[in-house]
């Protein structure tokens, strides 16, 4: 997967918080224009809202035919509205939300010794039972392999040693990780 030129990165995430502010201001779908579409190939992404650093919402798609920018306003609403985890934000909460987007390569099979916490993220999959952890997430809390596998199979509803398991399929993929903060002081020097 070829890293996405930074404009294109900066208009994704305008196109996430303009989706946001209609969900959450108007409940209503944004409606895209032309010029919303910038030149990248369909892929799943995951919005992760933060709220003074904490996740507040996060809601993606692993795979999407349509165009990127549709998926990212899908799941920025989404984010902020439908995750069961958090109640849905309200009007006066939007200001203070941080947008990351994780642009997702396709979903590969592998085996447990090839996963390398931090650089892959992980689906697991056994029956009607997925669990899927961000690559992120195992910087974030520091888990190696293994842990990171117990976790994936955990938010699966699977025993946590699931992902020895034959039976149990796993998938990694890796992501393009990229919020708001790395824009904020070129929007101060555009002001100037």
């Amino acid at each position: 997967m070829s890293p996405l030129p930074r404009e294109t990165r900066r208009a994704l995430l305008e196109l996430a918080r303009r989706a946001l502010i209609e969900a959450v201001t108007h409940r209503r779908e944004l409606k895209l224009l032309p010029s919303d579409f910038p030149p990248a190939p369909p892929a799943g992404v995951f919005v992760s809202l933060h709220k003074r650093g904490r996740l507040r919402g996060c809601v993606g798609r692993v795979e999407a035919p349509e165009p990127l920018a549709e998926t990212v306003a899908r799941c920025a609403a989404a984010a902020a509205l439908e995750d069961p985890r958090f109640d849905p934000v309200e009007s006066s909460e939007v200001a203070e939300l941080e947008i990351e987007l994780s642009v997702l390569s396709p979903l590969a099979p592998a085996r447990p010794e090839e996963i390398v916490a931090g650089v892959h993220g992980i689906l697991v999959s056994r029956g009607p039972q997925r669990g899927l952890l961000l690559p992120q997430v195992a910087t974030q809390f520091r888990w190696g392999r293994e842990r990171f596998l117990e976790e994936t199979c955990h938010k699966a509803a699977l025993e946590r040693e699931a992902w020895k398991d034959p039976v149990t399929q796993i998938y990694v993929f890796t992501a393009e990780v990229f919020s708001e903060a790395e824009f904020r002081g070129e929007e101060h020097a555009q002001a100037s």
